[in-house]
């Protein structure tokens, strides 16, 4: 591939866990065009149903839920149902050199659609092709969100306060697993492309991925834990004896020691000094002795505010921090300073999540990405640099092939 060339992403996706691994590829520079569906009849919204959810930002198309994952993104919309609009998108793969691939329909739709491995891959072997789904293209039937994903995958099991109900956990995790996967996935193919010349075919199931963070947890089974053991259990930690969040005078701060080291440098400060004693001097024993410990520990820390208890953690060199309000992260100085941002039509900020590690592509653009695009936005712009005319343009649009 042409080193000066930006890789170009064809991407069939809505909802997130597919949008936010295309969104990766924008902060690398690529160039990542979202196909989404023409109006049904009937239906008042179109394309993608996140482009409805939250509040409406910019016209009736762009609402909050769907800006963030679709930043820099071009928006084209096709009938893929129709064979003139299948059609249409083989000759925008070939004629744009299309690295990639990418779409989170279910596996059950790809063949009808024109969309699966072994079609576009005939039209260009050396094409990246990306699936995800609720459970691979083995289970093509398989509806998946992410909720239901964790409560498949045993993650409500173990989320929540442990004489309550099954909790999902904040973050949609196993969307974001899986969109990290297909970023991951796909550079290795990349790679691997640059030294054979061939493409590859990548299934990304979100089960998979999620029951691949139960490290902590499944494994134990077969090591004599019994089920019980891993639960969920509030904001301790299972076996790490004393890690919870404690009351303050003003708040919650949240407390994390991870070795007997740790547990008597807190011990050596007078405010903790009464905790010093034998049956809490091991982990195994803080862990046998749990309830009375966090009872202790409760006591002494809301004596104090936040930022005096706080002060004497820090000096015991105790990990620790307060229970950050939502609307206080984007400030926090680790997250301002590395933020990317996108203005709205109207002028508007909108402060971005940083990227996971630091990219010298978006510095070079100012950490600012264009807005999200509206539905079908770059139809015409887009067939027309892939080769088509203005009349074959005109008649796909009259003919209900292109929107809008």
């Amino acid at each position: 591939m042409d080193q000066d060339r930006r890789p170009v992403v064809i991407s069939l996706e809505q909802a997130l866990s597919l949008p936010y691994g295309t969104l990766r590829f924008v902060h690398l520079g690529w160039r990542v065009i979202r196909v989404e569906s023409t109006p049904r009849a009937g239906q008042k919204s179109q394309g993608d149903p996140n482009r409805y959810i939250g509040r409406p930002v910019a016209g009736e198309d762009r609402h909050s839920y769907y800006v963030a994952p679709n930043v820099g993104k071009e928006a084209i919309a096709l009938d893929l149902k129709a064979p003139e609009g299948r059609a249409t998108l083989h000759r925008l793969i070939e004629g744009l050199d299309a690295d990639v691939f990418c779409t989170n329909t279910m596996p059950s739709r790809h063949r009808t659609l024109g969309v699966d491995y072994a079609t576009l891959s005939a039209l260009r072997p050396e094409l990246i092709w990306c699936s995800v789904s609720a459970m691979g293209t083995a289970h093509p039937d398989v509806p998946g969100y992410d909720p239901v994903i964790q409560a498949l995958c045993g993650f409500m099991d173990l989320t929540g306060d442990r004489d309550g109900p099954p909790t999902q956990c904040g973050p949609p995790i196993s969307d974001l697993k899986a969109g990290d996967e297909v970023f991951a996935q796909v550079l290795l193919a990349m790679l691997e492309r640059e030294r054979t010349g061939k493409g590859k075919m990548i299934d990304v199931s979100l089960a998979q991925v999620a029951a691949s963070w139960l490290q902590t947890f499944t494994p134990l089974l077969d090591m004599g834990s019994d089920p019980s053991e891993l639960r969920r259990n509030g904001n301790r930690h299972r076996q790490f004896i004393p890690v919870n969040a404690y009351p303050t005078s003003d708040g919650y701060v949240y407390v994390a020691i991870g070795s007997d080291h740790q547990w008597r440098r807190l011990v050596a400060e007078p405010e903790f000094a009464g905790l010093d004693q034998e049956r809490f001097a091991t982990n195994e024993g803080r862990r046998l002795h749990q309830e009375d410990l966090h009872s202790l520990i409760a006591e002494v820390t809301s004596r104090f505010r936040r930022h005096e208890i706080s002060a004497v953690l820090e000096r015991a060199a105790i990990p620790n921090s307060p229970i950050t309000p939502i609307e206080e992260v984007p400030d926090l100085p680790f997250v301002r300073e590395k933020a990317t941002r996108t203005l709205t039509p109207d002028g508007r900020t909108v402060r971005l999540p940083p990227p996971a590690v630091d990219l010298e592509s978006l510095d070079a653009r100012d950490r600012e990405l264009p807005f999200a695009p509206g539905y079908g936005e770059h139809t015409e712009s887009v067939l027309a640099e892939a080769g088509f005319d203005a009349s074959e343009i005109s008649t796909l649009r009259d003919s209900g092939v292109t929107a809008p």
